[in-house]
């Protein structure tokens, strides 16, 4: 051990900075940002390019960013959210100086809330040669005029340097025309990914000229004709496409799938209300290559469509359903025997319960979806028959849950996940008010007879898996061999076994448990244990105390997001003990919480890195106060006071 210290100085030698990156490797993305505070060499580690993959940097248009754009020059690569762009001075330097400083290193821009000039994006466009995604959504300004790209030089310039994008986003462009999306798509012609969500596309009819879509190019209108030429145009590289929130017509949809050499992956077709079962089935017939759909919205659609789907795309990986309100249960089974499908997103589907479609899965000895994502968000006739099925079939696979309002799942359905699910990453359970301690807990509860009043016994009964809950293996169940078919009387068998508690789900990154009434600190100061856990949701539990929140915040301390509104026993004791291992957090809302200043005098301590912050109806709050803290946490973007002290103070700040 002797050579491994300096003599001189007494100190160890720095490690090479390649062993650090190794070290850094293994940590999560938001450890190694703590990790790179600890040293120089440690800073520069972390820079490693295998870090910075899908890095996006979001900054304003202000004076201050000059020199972040000059600092990310030592970046190889980068991407770039400018927000409030106009067309005065400091946004003109600070795209000049994107420009010059990192025109070859920029591969995806995004331009949101900016009313930023044609020619400002004129003299930036030919400098990014490396760009691979261009986001120009709601840019109303460069639009709205007819005339972006209208000279031939200004095109070739541009075109010479978006020859590599593949990714073009034009969402909610309320004056996009054939004659300006002819010109902006005629330099990018090799795009994988297109956007037109929101935009006005004339599918058959124009509505200026009173008349069917014309054969000439239209200066104020997108038409289906233009589209469908870019579509054959572009067809040997375009896969994804998204008309989401447009009035695409059924027939218009058909002319779209018979592209000629068209091959999609992905098709968006969100709030796309005109659509009927009869245009889902020419899709799938004339697109069988589809991997991602998105129906959500599309309020005509039935069980025909899903049938269709399930039947037709044999490559499917995610669909979502979402509010598709008249759609049923029959031809969910089938769509979950689809090997390939991974997602599938079900909520606000008022008339699936779950039940036919698992008597479906348990009939079929076919191989069935290895389901990673099920959102069963606000299905009223969820019950926990269909959830223990669903946790049960899918659930080694199973990575996120959603059963926000199910209002009918209870303790029985907690207790299949931690059974079942144990590789959860993002779990929702909030507004499932039937969800208690107990269930949370792993344990039964035990409901006193009248024989314990007799004898005046009266204190908590617990099951004798209370003292290492959570940390026990779960036994072995009447059904754990093969799954099959639940019947009533394997739920109350199951209520009868010790279940594991909600500890087991150590993988969880994401946990809602707002407005379930029924949970205390009993169970929260317990369980509630994640040392990975980002994003937390424990809003209107009014039963919950300083004693969950010091728990949370002691055992919790990656926690990015940390959501306690309505917890009106939250006090500054508990905020004041937590708040000191919550160095990472950047969202807190304590709204209608029994705060006062002192509580946000310890924020601004420990908590330098708070974006939003909700203390709304905090009656012992002053303004006085609110304005000096906005003043010493750097990263503040937005705080909400609405009727602090009483009063909506909104208006006076």
């Amino acid at each position: 051990m002797e050579d491994s210290f300096d003599e001189d100085s007494g100190e160890s030698p720095e490690l090479p900075i390649e062993i650090v990156v190794y070290i850094l490797s293994f940590l999560h993305a938001s450890d190694r940002k703590e990790a790179s505070l600890v040293c120089r060499t440690w800073y520069y580690a972390s820079q490693d390019l295998r870090f910075q993959k899908n890095k996006t940097f979001c900054f304003p248009a202000s004076s201050s960013s000059l020199e972040l754009i000059r600092g990310l020059s030592r970046k190889p690569r980068c991407s770039l959210v400018i927000s409030q762009l106009d067309g005065f001075g400091i946004s003109r330097s600070l795209l000049l100086e994107v420009g010059v400083v990192l025109g070859s290193k920029v591969e995806s821009l995004a331009l949101p809330g900016s009313s930023i000039t044609e020619a400002s994006l004129l003299a930036l466009l030919p400098r990014l040669t490396a760009l691979r995604r261009l986001d120009l959504r709601g840019l109303d300004s460069l639009f709205m005029s007819g005339a972006f790209l209208s000279r031939e030089e200004h095109r070739q310039q541009v075109r010479m340097a978006l020859l590599g994008l593949e990714e073009l986003d034009l969402s909610d462009l309320r004056y996009l025309s054939d004659l300006t999306f002819n010109r902006l798509t005629s330099c990018t012609p090799g795009l994988r990914r297109l956007s037109l969500a929101g935009c006005h596309i004339a599918f058959e009819f124009d509505p200026y000229q009173g008349c069917p879509v014309g054969v000439v190019d239209s200066s104020a209108l997108l038409s289906l004709r233009n589209l469908r030429k870019l579509l054959t145009e572009q067809k040997s590289t375009l896969v994804a496409l998204d008309l989401s929130r447009t009035s695409i017509t059924p027939e218009s949809l058909r002319t779209i799938a018979q592209v000629p050499g068209l091959v999609l992956e992905e098709l968006c077709l969100q709030g796309c209300k005109e659509l009927t079962d009869y245009s889902v089935e020419a899709l799938v017939k004339h697109q069988p290559e589809l991997q991602i759909v998105d129906i959500s919205g599309c309020t005509e659609l039935t069980s025909r469509s899903v049938q269709a789907i399930a039947s037709g795309l044999k490559s499917l990986r995610h669909l979502s359903l979402s509010r598709d309100w008249r759609v049923t249960e029959k031809g969910l089974a089938n769509l979950l025997s689809v090997p390939s499908l991974r997602s599938l997103d079900l909520s606000e589907c008022l008339n699936i319960s779950g039940v036919e479609t698992v008597n479906g899965l348990t009939r079929c000895d076919a191989s069935r979806a290895e389901l990673e994502t099920l959102n069963l968000k606000s299905c009223p006739y969820m019950r926990d028959l269909a959830v223990f099925s669903f946790t049960q079939l899918f659930g080694k696979t199973l990575r996120e849950l959603d059963l926000t309002s199910c209002v009918n799942v209870t303790n029985v359905s907690v207790r299949a996940i931690t059974t079942y699910s144990q590789g959860l990453v993002v779990l929702r359970l909030g507004w499932c008010q039937e969800v208690t301690d107990w269930g949370l807990l792993g344990m039964m509860e035990v409901i006193k007879s009248e024989s314990d009043n007799e004898t005046g016994d009266n204190g908590p009964k617990f099951t004798r898996t209370f003292g290492n809950m959570g940390f026990f293996k779960p036994p072995r169940l009447p059904f754990e061999e093969r799954p099959k078919l639940v019947t009533q009387n394997d739920l109350e068998l199951f209520k009868q076994q010790p279940g594991a508690s909600l500890l087991t789900l150590s993988r969880l990154k994401e946990l809602d448990l707002s407005a379930c009434p029924k949970l205390t600190d009993s169970s929260i100061t317990q369980v509630v244990r994640y040392a990975d856990l980002q994003c937390l949701s424990l809003a209107m539990l009014s039963e919950i105390g300083d004693a969950s929140l010091m728990s949370v915040a002691f055992h919790c301390r990656s926690l990015i997001s940390l959501n306690l509104s309505q917890c009106p026993q939250i006090s500054d004791k508990g905020v004041a003990n937590a708040v000191p291992y919550l160095h990472r957090l950047q969202h807190l809302s304590l709204s209608c919480c029994n705060i006062t200043d002192r509580s946000l005098f310890v924020l601004v301590e420990h908590c330098k890195r708070l974006r939003t912050l909700d203390i709304s109806r905090c009656k012992h709050i002053s303004v006085t106060t609110v304005e000096q803290i906005q003043a010493q946490l750097p990263f503040l973007e937005n705080i909400n006071t609405k009727f602090i002290s009483g009063a909506d103070v909104t208006l006076s700040l």
